[in-house]
């Protein structure tokens, strides 16, 4: 695994090793290098911007974001987000790292699906949505250089990845679609699950038994 791409260094603690290691066991090609491109991508933006960021948190942040989807780590009943934000909170609970600084990276990959909001949070947090919008939409690539843009795809490819990530994120939680209310999510399952029905907003206000 390169070390570095486009100037822009992997974290080499132990903690971060280790990290690395947890998304290669659970996770998929597909996923580790989706995951590789969002730090990149992420950090790239935030360099663009000239935002002062702590690289390891954006790095955890990226590692576990999608690990939600993952055998491993998906739960009965929670959004895929919330899961991949717990199940790294856990890990650094885990290595001994404080609260506040593990919350960091539990709102950083828990707000990654919900556009605008993470903007207006701390670097770590915007740019993981950064690298995710970066990866997934093009959103945002007019602030990443050709160049380092091509770095960054030489070393993890997107091999079948529109395909392949609509897969993984259907995989992930087409079991439990009512974690997907109000979410972009809810479009992957309209797309992938033959008869679902995504629940309106508006239903909901209609039936709240209050009345009025």
């Amino acid at each position: 695994m390169s070390k570095s791409v486009a100037g822009i260094q992997i974290p080499d603690s132990k903690l971060a090793r280790e990290a690395t290691e947890l998304l290669r066991e659970h996770g998929t090609p597909l996923l580790f290098a989706h995951s590789m491109r969002v730090y990149f991508f992420g950090s790239l933006r935030g360099r663009r911007r000239g935002l002062k960021v702590d690289s390891e948190l954006l790095y955890f942040g990226a590692i576990f974001h999608d690990l939600g989807l993952t055998p491993k780590y998906r739960s009965p009943d929670h959004r895929f987000e919330v899961d991949s934000a717990n199940a790294a909170r856990d890990f650094l609970r885990d290595n001994g790292i404080d609260e506040l600084t593990a919350g960091v990276v539990w709102d950083a990959i828990a707000l990654h699906t919900t556009p605008e909001i993470p903007w207006h949070k701390r670097p770590e947090i915007a740019l993981v949505t950064g690298g995710v919008e970066a990866d997934v939409l093009g959103d945002g690539l007019g602030e990443i250089l050709a160049g380092d843009r091509d770095a960054v795809l030489a070393a993890y490819p997107r091999i079948d990845f529109r395909r392949g990530i609509v897969c993984a994120f259907a995989d992930g939680f087409a079991y439990k679609p009512g974690t997907t209310f109000g979410t972009m999510n809810a479009d992957v399952l309209e797309r992938k699950v033959p008869d679902y029905q995504r629940t309106n907003f508006c239903d909901l206000i209609a039936a709240n038994p209050l009345g009025g």
